[in-house]
């Protein structure tokens, strides 16, 4: 189901910015405030860790994101995954929002090419860093 939804250009430009350049360790979309398109919130310079991410998630608002998530694997080799993350926190928004973030996620995934990895996350706890660790592997 379609929203009807736009994805901003500053969108598709951040995006370009984080997969190629690689300038950026984390970027946040939001609904603008007219809830018709979808504009970039936050973005966290490279310096930022994944727990900075975690932070600029609002608590009480849905969010997408797009994360380089830097991990070692089992070999001791270090990696780096894009990840697109659906942030909808179910106990602190509206039934009506989770609706309008949820049938406008395809809009922002189809512009956000070259994604390894999606994962929704509803609850903090599936925000800790050991269970986007087992979601990318």
């Amino acid at each position: 189901m379609s929203s009807g939804v736009t994805v901003a250009d500053e969108c598709v430009e951040v995006h370009e910015r984080i997969k190629m350049k690689k300038d950026l360790r984390y970027v946040t979309f939001k609904m603008s405030d007219d809830k018709k398109t979808i504009v970039v919130d936050e973005t966290g310079d490279a310096t930022k860790t994944y727990a900075d991410f975690v932070k600029a998630l609002p608590e009480g608002s849905p969010r997408y994101a797009l994360v380089d998530f830097e991990f070692t694997t089992d070999d001791g080799r270090p990696q780096n995954k894009l990840v697109f993350v659906f942030w909808s926190p179910d106990d602190k928004t509206t039934v009506k929002e989770r609706m309008l973030y949820a049938s406008s996620k395809d809009a922002v995934r189809k512009k956000c090419t070259g994604v390894m990895k999606e994962a929704q996350v509803n609850d903090i706890g599936d925000l800790a860093e050991a269970e986007m660790l087992s979601k990318v592997k």
